[in-house]
Order: C-alpha cells, then sequence, then structure tokens
C-alpha cells in the first residue's frame, strides 16, 4: 500500500462518506478482527480489574484506585470508539455523520491521554511509596488518592478541549476513525506529542529508575543500613505496574514518533510514510486497550485468584457482593512487605 499524499489535506473538505479507500477484502476482514478481539477483551478484562479491586480487600488499597481509574480509561474507547470504528471498516466509509465523529474522536482522545495520565499517577504513587515511605501515608490518604484521580481526570478533559478549537478531529479513512488529524496544526502535534506523551514517559521513567536503583541497593546490600526483606511476590507486584508502562510505550510510541515527524514538516514527511506503517502503528496504538487486565492476571496473584473467583461467582449470581471472608486474615495479607533500614523505612505496593 502506498501513502495518498492528499488524503489529509482533502480529510477537511470532502464529506466523511466520501472518503474511502480501495482496499482487499482481506485486509479489511483482518483489522476488523484484530479490533474485534480487542473490544471483547477490553470490556470483559477490565471489568474484571474494576470488580476485584470492588470485591477484594487485598486489593483495595489508595494506590490501586489509579489502577480502577486506568481500566475506567480502557474501557471508554471499547464501549464507544472502537465499535463505531468497527462499523466503517464493514461499511469502507464513516456513514454515521459529524456529531458521531466528534464524540468518537473525543472519546478516543479522553482514553488516551487519561491512561498516559494514570500511568504517570500510578509511577508517582510508587515512587512515593517505596523512596519516600515516611511521608506515604499522609500524601497518600483515600481522600487525597481520590482527589488525585479526580484532578488526572479534569486534565485529560482540558487537555482534549483544544481539538474543537483547532479543528484535528476528523476522520481518516486509511485508520477507519475519527481521531486525532496530526496535519491539522503542526505546532498543535508537537505539543500534543510532548505533553501527552513525551513528557509523562520522561516522568515515569525517572520514577521507576530510581524505585529500580533503590531496590537492586537493598537486595545486594550495597548499602550496609538497610536489611533487606525483599520476596518474589513483592518484586512481582511491582513488576507488574512497570511491565504495564513498558507495553503503553511500547504501542503508543511508533505512532507519537510518526505525528511529530509529520508535525516538523507535514508537505514532505507525511508522503514519506508508508500507508502500512501508519495503519500498524494506529492498531497497535488501539490494542494497547485491552492488555493491562491480562498483564494483572499473569503477573499478580492477587488479581488472578480474584478473576477466577468473580468467574465462578458469576455462574452462580454473587458476582456483585464484595468477599468478605477471613477479613482478618487479608487485611494480614494485605499489608505491603518492607525493606526496612535504621533510619527510614522502604516498602513496595501490592498491587
Amino acid at each position: 500500500m502506498n501513502t495518498n499524499g492528499s488524503i489529509l489535506a482533502n480529510s477537511s473538505t470532502l464529506p466523511p462518506h466520501e472518503l474511502t479507500l480501495g482496499r482487499p477484502r482481506w485486509l479489511s476482514s483482518t483489522l476488523g478482527s484484530v479490533l474485534i478481539f480487542t473490544i471483547v477483551v477490553d470490556i470483559l478484562g477490565n471489568l474484571l480489574v474494576i470488580f476485584s479491586v470492588y470485591r477484594n480487600k487485598k486489593l483495595r488499597n489508595a494506590g490501586n484506585i489509579f489502577v480502577v481509574s486506568l481500566a475506567v480509561a480502557d474501557l471508554v474507547v471499547a464501549v464507544y470508539p472502537y465499535p463505531l470504528v468497527l462499523m466503517s471498516i464493514f461499511n469502507n466509509g464513516w456513514n454515521l455523520g459529524f456529531v458521531h465523529c466528534q464524540i468518537s474522536g473525543f472519546l478516543m482522545g479522553l482514553s488516551v491521554i487519561g491512561s498516559i495520565f494514570n500511568i504517570t499517577g500510578i509511577a508517582l504513587n510508587r515512587y512515593c511509596y517505596i523512596c519516600h515511605s515516611l511521608k506515604y501515608d499522609k500524601l497518600y490518604s483515600d481522600k487525597n488518592s481520590l482527589c488525585y484521580v479526580i484532578l488526572i481526570w479534569i486534565l485529560t478533559v482540558v487537555a482534549i478541549v483544544p481539538n474543537f478549537f483547532v479543528g484535528s478531529l476528523q476522520y481518516d479513512p486509511r485508520v477507519y476513525s475519527c481521531t486525532f488529524a496530526q496535519s491539522a496544526s503542526s505546532a498543535y502535534t508537537i505539543a500534543v506529542v510532548f505533553f501527552h506523551f513525551i513528557l509523562p514517559i520522561l516522568v515515569v521513567t525517572y520514577c521507576y529508575m530510581r524505585i529500580w536503583i533503590l531496590v537492586i541497593q537493598v537486595r545486594r546490600r550495597v548499602k550496609p543500613e538497610f536489611r533487606p526483606k525483599l520476596t518474589p511476590h513483592t518484586v512481582r507486584n511491582f513488576v507488574t505496574m512497570f511491565v504495564v508502562f513498558v507495553l503503553f510505550a511500547i504501542c503508543w510510541a511508533p505512532l507519537n514518533f510518526i505525528g511529530l515527524a509529520v508535525a516538523v514538516n507535514p508537505e514532505r514527511v507525511a508522503p514519506l510514510i508508508p500507508e502500512w506503517l501508519f495503519v500498524f502503528s494506529y492498531f497497535m496504538a488501539y490494542f494497547n486497550s485491552c492488555l493491562n487486565a491480562i498483564v494483572y492476571g499473569l503477573l499478580n496473584q492477587n488479581f488472578r485468584q480474584e478473576y477466577k473467583k468473580i468467574i465462578i461467582s458469576f455462574c452462580t449470581a454473587r458476582m456483585f457482593y464484595p468477599d468478605s471472608s477471613n477479613d482478618a486474615v487479608d487485611r494480614m495479607k494485605s499489608k505491603p512487605s518492607a525493606l526496612m533500614s535504621n533510619n527510614n523505612q522502604v516498602k513496595v505496593d501490592s498491587v
């Protein structure tokens, strides 16, 4: 497939239903199948995450408020924008009108930016918990954590609103989506990529780098005043959220860097981007929304066990009742393992 350099230029002048591409049926079927799989796993997986935290006292802590918020961000695209993209694939064009296009593009952006902001919030939470543990309980009380999550979503909405003034939410027939048009405004695209991707990635990278350095120092006893008490279970809990971040960065990096390259010189760079690479980067980013719940199930024993309980409870119509059995034991188990020192206490959060 060769890139049609005039697609983006013409997208603002042609009605959405007229923007179509002649493609082999197998390609549309493949993209549709990938999106159907993503939607199903996204909805089922993230509902499992939310119900797991609701039901299980071991998972009900301040840090996991951000995990639930991230699950909600992933769910947003699965219940509205993705089904509309799927209809566009089957119809080989957008025939749902301008209003649905704008709503779909808005919710798509809301999910993406909400995800990266929540991932940043999770990283900051883990950094404070491990590297500044004495201040953690004050900084991340239940009330404060809820306020942080509300702040994240307010900032997310504020970040999306300028799209309506720039006119950057447009239908792109290459990806069958009403989405952010990278060529709508070069300055705005550069700002979006920097503030909504590069800057959060740098913040998260710093937080996890400091955590890894501290954990390695403790485990190797580089600092003799530390008495390490790390367990494999504790390490896996921390690695879970690190893997979520890495997967997000991998899935979204190609699309963001393509956008940055196009914004620098749209007329010259846009025609040089192969259509297959552009489409692949988009659907790779879409696929990320269903990965987090899978990661929790694979790497976190608490989530994995709760997934099984929820599936069993669903069959017996008891899914919406919190699991209150063995509350005392649960409270003891939910207490995170710690790295102790003479002057400070370093802890690793249980996801």
